[in-house]
């Protein structure tokens, strides 16, 4: 689509040899559990030192907001750290935060002029946003975007952790590809 190829794996995001790697973050960019604690687990010290010393002189990352630190020991080159929305929180807006964190993520590697990058379900595991609602969102954004706004990017790939997760993003790529050719 518009030179850029969209693509549902299933696997470990840390192991993804793409330009960057996204890393469903919190804001405070501490690192902690499920994809977040892997980056930071795989990737080694220098990303959350480099976490640091963002929060340090611009405050902790808003929701939907997405910032680039090197890789650390990952075979990507940068990791993009994005904010999504808990899902039961009283945040206004979640699907509209929820699409940012993609959005602003394809934006930080179209400045940095990458050329692939590789994306979690955000927000799906400990903030609890449901799956099916998140994967829609998830490929109805990259989907607009490359439409829109790519120039540099040329490789989107969603990693899902197992074949559930897969067949649910496969459906809604299926459902937003055939909602817009009919």
């Amino acid at each position: 689509m518009n030179g850029t190829t969209i693509s549902l794996v299933t696997g470990d995001i840390v192991h993804q040899t793409t330009d960057a790697v996204v890393n469903a973050a919190n804001t405070e960019l501490k690192g902690g559990s499920g994809v977040d604690g892997a980056i930071h687990t795989a990737g080694g010290p220098s990303i959350l030192e480099e976490c640091r010393l963002y929060v340090n002189r611009h405050g902790n990352l808003p929701i939907g907001k997405a910032v680039a630190t090197t890789a650390g020991d990952l075979k990507a080159k940068h990791v993009i750290h994005t904010v999504g929305p808990m899902w039961h929180s009283n945040c206004e807006d979640k699907p509209g935060l929820l699409a940012s964190a993609y959005t602003e993520s394809l934006m930080v590697a179209e400045k940095l002029g990458l050329k692939s990058i590789s994306f979690p379900s955000i927000s799906t595991g400990a903030y609890k946003y449901p799956f099916d609602q998140a994967a829609k969102i998830a490929i109805s954004t990259v989907i607009k975007f490359v439409k829109e706004d790519v120039k540099s990017v040329n490789s989107v790939i969603f990693v899902l952790h197992d074949s559930t997760a897969y067949q649910v993003y496969a459906k809604a790529l299926e459902e937003t590809l055939g909602s817009m050719n009919g």
